[in-house]
Formats: C-alpha cells, sequence, structure tokens
C-alpha cells in the first residue's frame, strides 16, 4: 500500500508539472515523500530502534513538513476543494508523523488520520492522473474557496502606443499602415530591435533624433528588403562590391557605399538628405523575414536601434515598450531578438582601391568580414 500510495502521487506529481500545474506538482510530490517516509518509518521504525532518544532527524523533518505544507494549504484555498482538503488530511497525517517520533501517538487517532488521509489522495490523484492524460474535467475536484478579485488598480496599465504581435498579418499590415503616414515605430531585425521610420517622410526621421536624443551628426541608415531593389536603382557599384554584398547579404552586415541620385529611384524620396551622410549611405539587407515583408509593404525604411542616445540595445519588445513606448506610435511585437548586439558596419566606399573597412564591430566578428572580402577578392 505504500509502495502504491507513494508512486501514484508521485506520478499525478509530473503529469501535473508537464500540464505547468505548477502547485499540483508540488503538492502531490510532497505527499509521495510524506507518504513514503511516514509510511517506511512507521513499519520499520521499531526495527531500526527509533526512539525518543535517536528521533531527532526525523521529528524535525516532520515540523519541516508541516511548515511546507502550511503554505500549500493557503496556495490550495484558491485552487480548488480537493487540493485543499488533501493538503489539511496531509497537514493532520504530519502531526501523526510528529506523535510518532515522539512515541505518543494514539493508535486510533492515527486509523482515523490514514483513511482519511488515504480516501482523498488516491480520489485528488485519481482525478487529476484521468484530468491530465484526457484534457477534460472528468472528475469533479471543486471550486476554488476564495477568489482574488482584482480592481481597476490592480489591472494593468494599458500600453503607450500600439503593440501588435508580429505573427499576425493584420499587425504587418497596422505597422506599416503606420509608417507609411509618417509614424516612427519600433520594429524587430534580425539583430535587435530598431526605430524604423519611412524614408518618404523626412519629418518622420527628424522625429526619430528626438526620441533617441541622437546626435545630428551621427547618420541613419536605410533597410531594403532584398538586393533586387538595389540593382533596379542602379548605383555605380563594381562587379567585385556586388560579389561582395551578394556574399553578405542578408545577414547583420550593413555596407557603406556612396550616395547618389539612385537612391531616389530606390524608394528613398523625400528623406533623401536626411539618411546617411552627404556622400555615404549605409544599406543592410536584413535576415528577418516579418521585416522584410514589412518592407515590401512601405518601402525603404530609415533604421537605429531602439535604445536612449549611449544605453544598451533593446533585446525584447517590452524593453522597446518600456523605454520608448509613450514617444512611439507603434511597437511590432517579435519576442526576444536573434542577437544582443546590432549588426556589424562596413565602408565600401574604396572597395575597389584600398578594400574594406570595418567602422563597428557586432554580431558578425571583424575576422569573418574580412575573410568574405578576401575569398571574393581571390575569385
Amino acid at each position: 500500500l505504500i509502495l502504491i500510495g507513494g508512486f501514484v502521487q508521485l506520478l499525478a506529481g509530473f503529469l501535473a508539472f508537464r500540464k505547468y500545474d505548477h502547485l499540483g506538482g508540488t503538492a502531490f510530490l510532497t505527499f509521495s515523500a510524506l507518504w513514503s517516509s511516514y509510511g517506511a518509518t512507521r513499519i520499520i521504525g521499531h526495527l531500526v530502534n527509533i526512539g525518543v532518544g535517536n528521533s531527532e532527524g526525523f521529528t524535525a523533518g516532520s515540523i519541516a513538513f508541516l511548515v511546507l505544507n502550511a503554505f500549500l494549504i493557503i496556495l490550495a484555498s484558491s485552487f480548488n476543494v480537493v487540493l485543499l482538503c488533501m493538503t489539511l488530511a496531509m497537514e493532520l497525517l504530519t502531526i501523526c508523523f510528529l506523535l510518532f517520533t515522539l512515541e505518543n501517538l494514539p493508535l486510533p487517532f492515527e486509523i482515523v488520520m490514514l483513511s482519511i488521509f488515504s480516501i482523498i489522495c488516491f480520489y485528488g490523484a485519481t482525478a487529476s492522473l484521468a484530468n491530465s492524460m484526457f484534457g477534460k474535467d472528468l472528475m469533479m475536484m471543486g471550486p476554488p474557496l476564495f477568489t482574488a478579485e482584482s480592481s481597476e488598480k490592480d489591472t494593468e496599465d494599458p500600453l503607450p502606443c500600439i503593440c501588435p504581435k508580429s505573427h499576425c498579418t493584420s499587425g504587418l499590415r497596422t505597422i506599416a499602415g503606420l509608417l507609411n503616414t509618417g509614424a516612427v515605430c519600433g520594429v524587430p531585425t534580425d539583430t535587435v530591435y530598431a526605430l524604423a521610420a519611412s524614408c518618404k517622410h523626412p519629418e518622420a526621421i527628424e522625429k526619430v533624433y528626438r526620441i533617441k536624443d541622437r546626435p545630428q551628426e551621427k547618420p541613419i541608415c536605410i533597410f531594403i528588403s532584398n538586393l533586387d531593389q538595389l540593382r533596379a536603382a542602379a548605383p555605380p557599384i563594381s562587379p567585385l562590391l556586388w560579389e561582395f554584398m551578394e556574399n553578405v547579404y542578408p545577414g547583420g552586415i550593413g555596407c557603406i557605399i556612396k550616395k547618389g541620385e539612385w537612391l531616389k529611384k530606390l524608394g528613398v524620396g523625400a528623406g533623401y538628405s536626411r539618411v546617411g551622410t552627404q556622400d555615404s549611405i549605409m544599406i543592410r539587407v536584413p535576415d528577418l523575414t516579418v521585416l522584410v515583408h514589412l518592407i515590401d509593404m512601405t518601402g525603404p525604411l530609415a533604421i537605429t536601434s531602439a535604445n536612449p542616445s549611449g544605453e544598451v540595445d533593446s533585446t525584447h519588445h517590452d524593453m522597446v515598450i518600456s523605454r520608448l513606448g509613450h514617444k512611439l506610435e507603434g511597437v511590432l511585437c517579435d519576442g526576444e531578438s536573434d542577437e544582443v548586439v546590432a549588426s556589424t558596419v562596413v565602408n565600401c566606399t574604396k572597395f575597389d582601391e584600398s578594400g574594406i573597412t570595418i567602422v563597428r564591430e557586432g554580431c558578425i566578428p571583424a575576422g569573418k568580414v574580412m575573410q568574405i572580402f578576401e575569398s571574393v577578392k581571390n575569385r
């Protein structure tokens, strides 16, 4: 009976944990430990001469069970009646255990407590097993004794901006609609989260500078969805540089190239003077499907990391919302970012004359970038 009871409780505990019922799992595993400990000690106690003089460890253990189970009683009262009854019966059984270690346990009291505990535990374990295995409430567990009613003060504060999920088409359309009307939004990238503004709206790019407190002398790059867009704009790029870009796009490497009127063919439009420097522009093709789809809906986006200037990058949409959400019109929520640092920036303006220069080492090591360059050059 001891082995069967302990095993049933143990099995019920593991199934409860698999269903993410952490309280039920903790309760059943604790019941299993107590059931086995009490039963084994009760049976072999006299055989191994456990008495008043040498049972301090068992006495301390039973007291620890009492304290632990007191917390379980409080928690169980907000779950269901069966779990509450089980924890109450367990408390009484633990008292039996304590009295046994002190050799002061009345036999009738022990029989009654064991009977009550066995009936409730076997019902609770059987109900939990059946409900967990079939995913339905086949056996009644009863309502909670009390529920905490949330007041208006306890409700979560409303989000400071529109925050749709990235996996929803409606979410993408919402953020695209905001960007196309001149809004600034937080978006995921294949590295860290970024602030995005449409290149068709120079006033939105200006707003990005104000939101971040970004120094005006620091240029903002642009993201496009694929290299074919760049080819259609026909920038004056050598075949060698084209081959280099084919090897690094899409990905966490941004290439700085010479600026020109070809940017307007790319779709930069009115934002021409607000992206890059007077002579150069950094272009990146991200390796993130959701962002590529977004760019297809909006055209090229002016992009910079979504953090106040000088602070660490944002690696989760919650960080963007909490730090800058009150200044943004929307944040496209995509969970954890793929990287914890920004992209690697490579100066390619003198690609054919003197090669490339690493302006900023980010998620792609400088050594790997140089290896790609050497491979392209050798071919």
